[in-house]
């Protein structure tokens, strides 16, 4: 066994994928929310017996490895490798270079931890006090600084200096942590900031956000460019860390920058993220709802928090999450609140907030003169019929479009009248939320999963199944014809080696629906085994009968009596084993 093929098997995929995905136990398999596309209903599979997953909506399909490079977008040897560390497997040294980009990637990745080692240094360092001071104005403890490695970006430009002599140009330009002068040399693009570094969800630094520390440094945050790494539209600040409060609390808080996590973080509310100066992506929300469903949007509350808020909250309804708004009173935003009147406090608006369309329904009353039919109807069309459109749910689009009219006060029969003529997506046009089987059998399914993922099994069936006339009419003898290939061949029998042996796609589907179709009894036992090829050896012998009285019939019409003697001493014969056997 290979060291490829060693993780895979040390690896719990089903652990791996849970900390990506929430997942649900469906029988022998694991269901959620798919990762790599928009649904509502669960299309997601795991089947830990065979160390695959798959999504029957968008096709996406694999082992451990193959999730982990596609949801982290590393290359190979990268996912390899953080795939072993975390589960303590030692990597073996590397005969052969990685690939270029492998190469310029792990040089990435560790300027970045330099970076972030030399900023710190810097914060806590004689020359740091400047910055030291701004953090304790703004209720910065030092344990609170470290904890999310906090740190100061050098005036003079000193990171350049401590890694040119390390890392090529090529290699020191494509981290993104220095740009390039007219003259053609490299310069620190942080300098004189206060530095948040930024995570992927692995918990590896893979940007930095820098803070002005003087009123006259422009622009106030500077954040790294993309890079390799670092891709804007994928990352949401702090969610390494929010995770699993997330999951916890069944919602994540939504906020605008990267001190207003780091305050409300500090006060106990930790499920909080925020986009890292950009607006909200498709992408970032996706990544939240591998996680929860549920989110509570607490963007500043002037004028222009307002409007991110609902140009936020249209992709958030776009992508399926169920989204309540926390507005703070008194022009505070979350971290100037809770260090005003306290994280209890805090804690206990966000259980009030309220939910969205409610939210934009007091904005349209603040907006429009709500003291005519006329002009209640206005603000209901301009405000909140758009963003209630955008609900994919048919019958939640109208449960929304009901309420928030009785709250305005706006005629419901208008309210339904609109939604009948309004077209939309309904729960019955998505993905089946437990894959169908295709016409075959639940024995001939029970019978594919015990090929794949029992040896002594497999030893017991495969050369019978071979030589078996009933099987060749099966619809899945493509897929056991594959198994007895590989055999054959002496190579492992394992899903991914199936199916690539499979030509038609029609094959490719029946095996992938048939491992993951629900059934008590996930594979045969030893024992079920051999009762199994009793059945079967009975099948083959009734499958002859009818064959032999067929051309017995036909011989006997011909007038070929020697022939129909000959096959009828061979029908006797067969008839005699079957009740030697019964």
């Amino acid at each position: 066994m290979d060291f490829v093929d060693h993780v895979k098997s040390s690896v719990d995929i089903v652990r791996t994928v849970g900390e990506y995905v929430r997942l649900r136990r469906v029988g022998q398999r694991y269901s959620g929310l798919c990762p790599f596309h928009t649904e509502k209903t669960p299309s997601f599979n795991v089947n830990p017996a065979i160390g695959i997953f798959i999504c029957f909506g968008c096709g996406k399909k694999g082992d451990v490895l193959t999730f982990v490079q596609e949801i982290e977008q590393l290359t190979f040897y990268e996912t390899l490798k953080l795939v072993a560390e975390r589960n303590g497997i030692p990597m073996p040294a590397r005969r052969d270079r990685p690939d270029p980009e492998t190469d310029q990637r792990a040089a990435v990745y560790e300027l970045h931890e330099i970076a972030a080692n030399a900023f710190k240094e810097l914060l806590w360092g004689p020359n740091g006090s400047e910055a030291r001071d701004y953090l304790r104005r703004r209720g910065l403890t030092q344990s609170v600084a470290e904890q999310f490695g906090l740190g100061l970006a050098d005036r003079a430009g000193d990171l350049y200096r401590r890694v040119k002599s390390r890392f090529s140009a090529d290699q020191l330009e494509a981290s993104g942590l220095f740009g390039k002068g007219d003259d053609g040399g490299l310069y620190d693009r942080f300098r004189g900031r206060l530095m948040f570094p930024i995570h992927n969800e692995s918990g590896k630094i893979i940007a930095f956000g820098g803070r002005a520390m003087r009123p006259d440094q422009e622009p106030k945050y500077l954040n790294s460019p993309e890079t390799s790494i670092y891709k804007k539209k994928n990352v949401l600040y702090n969610l390494h860390r929010a995770k699993q409060a997330i999951r916890a609390n069944d919602r994540a808080v939504l906020v605008e920058g990267y001190m207003d996590v780091i305050g409300v973080y500090a006060a106990g509310v930790k499920h909080v993220v925020a986009s890292c100066g950009t607006a909200l992506t498709s992408e970032q929300v996706r990544s939240v709802k591998r996680h929860s469903e549920s989110i509570t949007v607490n963007f500043d509350p002037d004028n222009a928090g307002a409007n991110a808020t609902e140009k936020s909250v249209q992709i958030l309804l776009d992508e399926g999450m169920h989204v309540r708004i926390l507005e703070l009173a008194g022009g505070l935003d979350p971290d100037e609140f809770v260090k005003a009147h306290g994280p209890e406090e805090y804690s206990a608006r966000l259980e009030r907030a309220s939910g969205y369309f409610i939210w934009l329904a007091d904005r349209a009353r603040k907006k429009f003169d709500m003291s005519t039919a006329e002009s209640r109807i206005a603000g209901f069309e301009s405000l909140l019929l758009p963003s209630i459109r955008r609900i994919s749910d048919r019958l939640e689009r109208a449960a929304v479009a009901t309420e928030v009219a009785e709250y305005l006060g706006v005629d419901r029969s208008l309210v339904l009248k609109e939604f009948r003529a309004t077209p939309g997506a309904s729960r019955a046009t998505e993905a089946p939320a437990a894959p169908k089987t295709n016409g075959t059998s639940r024995s001939e399914r029970v019978l594919l999963r015990s090929l794949l993922t029992d040896p002594e099994v497999r030893e017991i069936l495969l050369v019978p199944l071979g030589t078996s006339e009933v099987v060749r009419t099966w619809p899945v003898w493509p897929v056991i014809r594959a198994a007895i290939e590989l055999t054959d061949a002496g190579e492992p029998v394992t899903y991914p080696a199936v199916e690539a042996r499979l030509v038609d796609e029609t094959h490719r589907t029946l095996l992938s629906r048939a491992v993951f179709a629900d059934s008590s009894e996930e594979v045969f036992s030893r024992d079920q085994a051999r009762l199994y090829l009793g059945v079967l050896e009975s099948e083959d012998a009734k499958l002859r009968t009818e064959g032999l009285r067929a051309r017995l019939k036909q011989a006997e019409r011909s007038g070929d009596m020697n022939e129909a003697l000959r096959l009828n001493a061979e029908l006797t014969a067969l008839q005699r084993t079957r009740l030697r056997r019964t």
